[in-house]
């Protein structure tokens, strides 16, 4: 715990502070702020197929997301889950999902150089609520990774 604080307390004066408070990330959707786990999460992903209720991406494993093991975190798998999730629910302007349930499976791990494959659908929509499901594959092997239920609803429908 005391070198997590110690770690924390550099970050926070100095130098790395002066460059940690330059950091700017895009957002995700026009003018909303992205979160800095969001943006290096997301960053490097290529989509592939975008049509109406589904989409396929690949990622590229970068060591920025990799936990002390050599694997792809677990919070990182969480976020794309997320994200991806958020975006095939996604409607149009005035559509703001909130996630209300999400769950998420591990099944194998990933290293940094593997790439990817990520396929994001949407299970069903009935009033403002929408159920979509993830899938993470590894491209060369396909093995998959993880996979994740991902359950939201859109706070600016009427019930």
């Amino acid at each position: 715990m005391e070198k997590a604080r110690e770690f924390l307390e550099k970050l926070t004066t100095g130098e790395e502070a002066d460059e940690i408070a330059r950091l700017t990330f895009p957002p995700h959707r026009p003018n909303v702020e992205s979160s800095l786990y969001e943006f290096f999460a997301s960053k490097g992903v290529r989509l592939a197929v975008v049509q109406p209720d589904f989409i396929s991406c690949s990622f590229k494993v970068p060591p920025r997301l990799i936990d002390k093991n050599g694997n792809l975190a677990m919070g990182a798998i969480t976020t794309l889950i997320d994200l991806l999730g958020a975006a095939v629910a996604y409607e149009g302007s005035q559509s703001r999902h909130l996630s209300a349930d999400m769950s998420i499976s591990g099944i194998s791990t990933a290293k940094v150089d593997d790439e990817l494959e990520i396929v994001s659908r949407c299970l069903g929509r009935r009033g403002g609520y929408c159920g979509t499901h993830v899938l993470i594959r590894n491209k060369t092997s396909g093995e998959i990774v993880a996979e994740g239920r991902h359950s939201l609803f859109d706070v600016a429908s009427k019930l």
